[in-house]
Parts: structure tokens; sequence; C-alpha cells
């Protein structure tokens, strides 16, 4: 077996950041991190809020607020009249589910890769509405092809309401073929929903080519932008179907301002977030993605070899570009989400190194990042050390 190549770092990339040295961050995709320029421009924005609050909420709020929304849409290729600002992806899953009348001959189908959170809001509203929460089984590396067919299979129109789907999850790193999805859905007239919280950033994508009838990314993860900065695109015809979860000032003027406007909310995170766009490019929106994805599988390769797993035993991702990757943990780890909890805390108290674990399919997955901070030797150290600690923690 081959040694994997070590990807080359961009010069000085690590320094643009303000993370612990002492500790290898190999888990970007849960809170995203951000650059040191962000953080300033947030901050300048705080100072100014603070400096006259009552002239930075009533004064030129909304205008703001909509450029920012036009410059963040255009970045993905959405329409920005038909997108707005929301805190993240789960916030906008149940202002989805809100809006898509339900009753007790309906049903919402999802994949098995769809996100804990997202599948808890999914039952809920189906508890709320008495209607059904089903589930399609996809395996993990299945073809492009495959997947649309067993999502298609799987549909029952005239009962199946809304279909969630992830564009990529977050458990397996699997990347979804959504633009043939959402074209199966529509041949039986079944809206989607694409779950797309790591694509921003990390992925080249055209919202307005995919198609679905809701497309929901946050920017805040691989999007450098500060936390709380998604954006839920919503096709024509629902637009005047989606309420805020909140009713606010802008309550009248309806789809996207009703929803963008909640009160005296930090409305700072999404006014910086440009900045964030603006920092990938001046890397080179190309260099950063190639480096990152190399970084990815490199980690994958090598964290998987120290466990002994060949590379045909790991998992691909279905698609270039997803700097994302899962190793499949050793039979009885994290086989349920409060294991998987405590094993990535016990990872970050005795390796000094944030990864992400899951519980999937009844095993755990240990999930690797690659960003333009790390290192091909911190993937190394974890690959070391991982086997012992997981050994013995297994007693």
């Amino acid at each position: 077996m081959s040694a994997p190549v070590q990807p080359r770092p961009i010069p000085g990339a690590r320094l643009l950041f303000s993370l612990d040295p002492a500790v290898s961050y190999l888990n970007h995709g849960s809170f995203g991190a951000l650059p040191i320029s962000v953080q300033r421009v947030q901050q300048r924005l705080r100072d100014e809020m603070e400096a006259n609050p009552l002239r930075f909420y009533g004064s030129g709020l909304m205008d703001r607020i909509v450029h920012t929304r036009r410059h963040l849409a255009g970045f993905l290729g959405a329409d920005p009249d038909g997108s707005a600002l929301v805190p993240n992806t789960t916030a906008a899953v149940s202002l989805v589910l809100q809006s898509v009348p339900l009753g007790s001959a309906d049903e919402v189908l999802s994949t098995d890769h769809s996100y804990g959170a997202v599948t808890m809001a999914v039952r809920r509203q189906c508890r709320r509405t008495g209607a059904s929460a089903r589930t399609v089984a996809v395996p993990l590396g299945a073809s492009a092809a495959e997947t649309v067919a067993r999502v298609r299979a799987a549909l029952r129109p005239g009962r199946t309401r809304l279909l969630v789907v992830d564009q990529l999850a977050s458990a397996t790193a699997t990347l979804f073929p959504v633009r043939e999805i959402v074209a199966a859905a529509r041949e039986q007239r079944i809206p989607v929903l694409v779950d797309a919280a790591h694509v921003p950033g990390m992925l080249p994508v055209d919202v307005a080519a995919i198609g679905a009838d809701f497309w929901v990314g946050n920017l805040h993860k691989w999007g450098w932008a500060p936390r709380g900065t998604a954006l839920l695109h919503v096709a024509e015809p629902w637009r005047r179907r989606i309420d805020p979860l909140v009713v606010s000032w802008e309550q009248e003027r309806g789809f996207p301002l009703s929803v963008e406007f909640q009160g005296t909310v930090d409305y700072t995170p999404w006014l910086a977030a440009p900045a964030g766009v603006f920092a990938m490019r001046t890397l080179g929106l190309d260099e950063v993605r190639a480096h990152n994805e190399a970084l990815a599988a490199y980690g994958q390769r090598v964290v998987g070899a120290a466990l002994g797993l060949a590379p045909r035993d790991l998992p691909h991702p279905g698609g270039p570009g997803v700097a994302m990757r899962v190793v499949p943990l050793p039979a009885g780890l994290a086989t349920t989400p409060p294991e998987a909890n405590d094993l990535r805390l016990h990872i970050a108290d005795k390796l000094a190194a944030e990864v992400q674990v899951s519980a999937w399919g009844g095993g755990g997955m240990l999930r690797l990042s690659g960003q333009v901070y790390n290192r091909p030797e911190e993937y190394d150290h974890l690959a070391e050390r991982l086997p012992a600690l997981l050994a013995a923690y297994h007693r």
C-alpha cells in the first residue's frame, strides 16, 4: 500500500486564525473557525452598535441586511429576492416544516443520513400535525444512480408532502446527487428541502440550478462567516406561504424581510459575513478547496491505516471537493449519540485533538475535516496515538 501524499500547505494561512496552537483542530465542520480579519470586522460592527444602538437598529439596518443578502446569494448562485438570512440550517428547517401543510394522511420522507436535529424537527412537526415521518436507507458508498433510485422508489405521490435530503451529510460526509433527486421528486410533484449545511464555501454551488423548493446552507462553517449566518432559498411558488417563527415589525412586507427582521437580535454576524467570502477569495477559492479536499483525504488515509483499514474500506464521499472524510471505528464503539459524544470528549482530553464522532448505522464514525490552518502532521500525530487510546477505551 503506497504512502498517502502530503498536501502542500498554503503559506501563512495558519496565521489567519486565532486557534489554540496546542490543539489539533480537525473538526472545522461542526462550528467553523473565524479568521482574525473577520473577527475584527464583526467587532467594529459591534462597536458601532453599542456606540448608538438606536441609530444602528433604527436607521438603515434593513437596507444593510438586504445588501448583505444580495452579496451572499450571488456567491451561492441563489436568487436574492427569494432568499433570506437565517441563524442556521436547523432554524430554516423548522421554518419550512411549519410552512408546508401536513395532515394525518401525509408523510415527510428523509434519508438515514439526515442530521439529528433535522430528524427531531421533522418528528416534532409530524407529531403536531398527525403526519408520519419515514426514512429511506441509503447504504454508505452507494453510487449516485443507486441513491436516486432508492429515493425515487421511496416516494409516495399523494402522501409524501415533503422530501428532506442532505446535499452533504454531516455524519457520513456523503455527497448526495441533489439535482437528480430534486428532478425525480418534481416528476411526482413532491417538494424537496435540501439541507446544505456544509456546502457554502466548501463546494462550488449554483442553488438556482439545483431547482429545489427549499435550499439552506450555513456560511459560518466553511464560508468563514461569524456563527449564526445561513441562507435559506425558497422557490417562487412557496414564498408567500413562508411565515416566520416569530412575528416582528417587518411581518406585513412578507418573505424575506419578515423572516430576517427579528427585533433586537445581533445582526453583526450577517453584516460581517461578506468579509469571510473576501478572505477566502484573497487566498484563492480554488486553491483553498483543493487544499482542504486533499488534506481531508490524507487524514482519512493515515488514520484509517492506523486502525487497520485499507483504502477500499474507507468511505468515499461520492464527489470532488469534499473536505470532510469519515473513518469507521472498531465495532462496539460510539454506537449511540451519547457514547459518540463521550468518545469525542475523551479524544479531545487525552490527545488534544478535536474531531467529530457520530453514531450511524449501528456503529461509530470518526469524522475529520481539512482546513487551511491544518497541517499533515496533525493527522499523523492523531494516527500514532488513537489506536492505543481506542483499545484502552474499549476495555
